[in-house]
């Protein structure tokens, strides 16, 4: 299934895509789509619903996140063996995490850079939903803890991140830094997560352009490995980091996003994102 929230900010409502690729609305059957809506047996309920006896949404809608009251944004550095070379650093022996501390936008909501930002920087990547509460989970059973993957775009300020002390988290936490979905694709859709292309493209020139079998540490490996510092529960997200091509990573001269540019990106099977840059002082009203 393809689960989407389609609507004004804040005004949500659940659907699902069809077999045609149509908008239907799932509201009379769930309220939104939450943690709570995301376990195998939440999810095999949806499925059963006739697909046919869903309203047709026809008229041209925001998709807002998929995924309503996301708790825990849990996220994978350098896990691209490209991306960490056009970094210039060392393949990690064990996955490199942070915290992204806003909550996710829709997939095609403007992103407004904060005030000042020099060093505004693109990262489309492979996001993991978690459906399942666990705590050090075995490996061989990691995917059953997984409801579905979305596109994530891990949007960077880079001067934040990298020059002001401390953790990332400070240049990955702006509010918007998060454009999730379109929709979240359950996990019986995805079969083999490590095989999917996923690209970027800037005021249409592709940037990156790269497969998730390029991942150091893989999807199950890394919803085990996480389950031993802290528990995942249904709603929480893990962003599994991005291949090469970022605009830090440029040569011979690193490249930044300012007013006016545009980002587009997508991951094979699980939709596509496009977002405008704005400066802080054009931001819609009211912003989040």
């Amino acid at each position: 299934m393809k689960l989407v929230r389609f609507g004004a900010p804040g005004s949500e409502r659940p659907g699902l895509i069809d077999a045609e690729g149509k908008l239907r609305d799932l509201s009379y059957h769930v309220p939104d789509i939450t943690g709570h809506h995301l376990s195998d047996e939440a999810l095999a309920r949806i499925a059963s619903i006739d697909v046919k006896t869903l309203s047709l949404i026809e008229e041209e809608v925001r998709f807002g996140p998929p995924i309503s009251s996301v708790g825990k944004m849990i996220c994978v550095g350098l896990n691209y063996t490209d991306h960490a070379k056009e970094a210039g650093l060392a393949i990690p022996t064990e996955p490199l995490l942070f915290l992204k501390g806003c909550s996710p936008t829709g997939p095609n909501d403007a992103i407004a850079m904060p005030p000042n930002a020099t060093h505004c920087d693109w990262e489309v990547e492979l996001a993991i939903v978690i459906g399942k509460h666990g705590l050090h989970i075995d490996q061989a059973h990691a995917l059953e803890h997984v409801a579905g993957y979305c596109v994530l775009n891990d949007f960077t300020e880079r001067e934040f991140q990298l020059n002001r002390a401390g953790q990332w988290t400070k240049g990955k936490s702006f509010p918007g830094f998060s454009p999730l979905g379109p929709w979240l694709v359950t996990r019986d859709e995805v079969r083999e997560p490590g095989k999917l292309r996923l690209w970027l493209d800037v005021n249409g020139t592709r940037r990156q352009d790269g497969s998730t079998q390029n991942l150091i540490f893989d999807v199950p490996f890394m919803v085990a490995y996480l389950s031993q510092f802290m528990a995942l529960n249904p709603g929480d997200i893990i962003a599994t980091g991005t291949p090469a091509g970022v605009g830090a990573g440029h040569k011979p001269d690193p490249i930044f996003l300012t007013d006016g540019d545009c980002i587009s990106l997508g991951i094979e099977g699980l939709g596509t994102q496009t977002q405008h840059i704005v400066a802080w002082e054009k931001r819609p009203k009211p912003w989040l």
